[in-house]
């Protein structure tokens, strides 16, 4: 875990045998193990066990994918392909490390620095740069709201009165 990207050291968890239909945000690391059909935006690291099954496009600072995906990946940073994973869709990153035995269908697009940043927030509505650490005994400023009204805000956070 990079302390720098998810200071709060938190993870959000979907466990094997779930199943979740919809769009997740976080600001924290998020381990999917079970069947995701939607969008993840996570300002951390997402990871995957080898039986996840992931419908839809995930964006994050990096990844490390060991399951099953059909969608596009948006990695800040670098997209790990885990032996025995499959993937069918394109790879918009920066780095990318792939191990024997990983399967891979699609385009791969390495991002320019800056670049990710842009086709993040055309992708979720919403800013992406992970918010600095907060200083000792200061409050992080909560991100603002993108068009459809999501940010990603602190756990517990209410959203913003329209």
């Amino acid at each position: 875990m990079d302390p720098i990207a998810n200071p709060s050291g938190e993870i959000s968890r979907i466990s094997a045998g779930t199943i979740f239909k919809g769009e997740i945000s976080t600001p924290n690391d998020i381990r999917i193990d079970g069947t995701f059909d939607g969008q993840v935006y996570a300002k951390g690291r997402v990871t995957t066990g080898s039986k996840a099954i992931i419908n839809g496009n995930v964006v994050g600072q990096n990844v490390e994918f060991s399951g099953t995906m059909k969608g596009n990946f948006y990695v800040k940073d670098t997209l790990s392909l885990k032996a025995g994973c499959e993937v069918n869709g394109d790879l918009h990153i920066k780095r990318l490390q792939v191990e024997l035995d990983a399967k891979f269908n699609g385009n791969c697009r390495m991002l320019a620095d800056g670049e990710f940043d842009r086709l993040a927030a055309e992708i979720t509505g919403q800013q992406f740069t992970p918010a600095a650490p907060a200083a000792q005994g200061q409050a992080r400023p909560a991100a603002p709201a993108g068009a459809n009204g999501n940010a990603f805000r602190p756990a517990g956070a209410r959203p913003a009165n329209k």
